[in-house]
């Protein structure tokens, strides 16, 4: 009855886990749940100010497909100030999330045989649309030891005749790691006289912790004309909820592509976001966008230093994001068995290294108060030690 492409899919493992600690927390059992990506903090009151203006105005009706051309003019906005990218109002859409971007581009640009580089590892919906779009995924392995990143000799070897598309995530989703400036310079090098696209997932951008953030369509013209630039107010702004995203490109062919695929299924995003984004792009809630990667940074060290100090786990300080991708392979090299025991015995939920495509790693979300976080990282070392001991 389903279609192959269907049942090509896999469910997000990140949601699984988290729905799973949900229900188990629901039946009355202690669960500290470090598995959602999702900020602990509420969406600033300045934007829910101009969510409720809009309602209150009676801004309820069908807007554009790709978005009213005030919030066109913020993104715009934003992008040449905070990201030195200039995009016209044609070269910008809006979609219900960065998934929802990155759904539109593959399947706009992807088409059996294609091969789309994904460096492992990498958020878990990206092989999942390039499979469902009939791709194939060309992974790139990296490690603590190269900080979870690429090199271009490794670019350079994944290249074939048939490779359409690279993802690129900084800062990443699970790692933490952040391309520098140099870094994405020396990639987009290797690409040069290719007609390879950048799908660049900048998300996390305003949560970085050491060092500068530098989007990928910045670093050369070459870079520009190939990059596709995704990004959104969910983690930085806290309004996972609100389903915001927006894609640019100097490619006009692709926008429009993706804006006619739109306009035959969800149409226009929500019109009461497009009015609170505005807000949340143009800079009114920057302090309190300051506030949260404060203490996400707060958070971050104190997690770093508790993980390093559990005799057989390690883990990379990432620079950006809120996440910890911890090394577990000292104590178990099947992370889905390690989680699963983790939340059975001591009520700890992590999400498994292998749904990144990293086995020997747990994913550990920081978007928590301190005080969980120093609750669970005790129980973790337990559950460690327990382990260890019964080898």
């Amino acid at each position: 009855m389903l279609t192959d492409r269907v049942n090509t899919l896999s469910e997000s493992i990140t949601i699984a886990i988290s729905t799973l600690a949900g229900e188990l927390k629901a039946q009355g059992k202690d669960i500290l749940s470090f598995s959602a990506g999702e900020p602990d903090f509420d969406t600033p009151q300045v934007i829910k100010n101009a969510a409720i203006a809009a309602i209150n105005e009676g801004f309820t009706k069908y807007t554009p497909v790709d978005g009213i051309p005030a919030l066109k003019a913020a993104i715009a906005n934003k992008l040449k100030r905070d990201n030195g990218l200039t995009y016209a109002p044609n070269q910008i859409i809006t979609n219900n999330g960065a998934k929802h971007s990155l759904f539109n581009l593959f399947a706009a640009v992807i088409q059996k045989g294609d091969e789309v580089i994904i460096p492992a590892p990498y958020w878990v919906t990206y092989p999942e649309l390039v499979l469902y779009h009939g791709g194939t995924v060309v992974e790139i392995e990296t490690n603590d030891e190269s900080s979870f990143k690429i090199t271009p000799e490794q670019l350079k070897n994944a290249l074939t005749p048939k490779t359409k598309m690279i993802v690129l995530t900084s800062p990443s989703n699970p790692t933490g790691s952040v391309y520098s400036k140099a870094e994405l310079t020396a990639l987009g090098k290797v690409l040069e006289g290719t007609d390879v696209i950048v799908a660049s997932d900048e998300m996390y951008e305003k949560l970085v912790y050491d060092g500068e953030f530098t989007s990928a369509a910045a670093v050369s013209e070459d870079m520009y004309k190939r990059t596709i630039t995704i990004n959104g107010l969910s983690k930085s702004v806290a309004m996972t909820g609100w389903r915001f995203g927006y894609m640019a490109a100097h490619n006009t062919e692709i926008i429009q592509a993706t804006k006619k695929l739109q306009s035959q299924s969800t149409s226009n995003i929500n019109s009461i976001t497009q009015k609170a984004a505005i807000v949340g792009l143009n800079g009114d809630a920057d302090a309190d966008i300051e506030k949260m990667r404060v203490a996400f940074k707060e958070r971050r060290d104190e997690a770093v230093k508790l993980i390093n100090a559990v005799e057989g786990l390690s883990v990379y300080k990432p620079d950006g994001a809120f996440y910890l991708f911890i090394n577990i392979k000292k104590v178990s090299n099947d992370s889905m068995k390690f989680c699963k025991e983790l939340l059975e015995k001591k009520g700890v939920a992590l999400v498994p290294g292998v749904g990144f495509g990293s086995e020997g790693y747990a994913r550990f979300s920081f978007a928590t108060d301190i005080e969980s976080i120093r609750a669970g990282i005790k129980r973790i070392e337990e559950f460690v030690k327990e382990e260890l001991k019964s080898k």
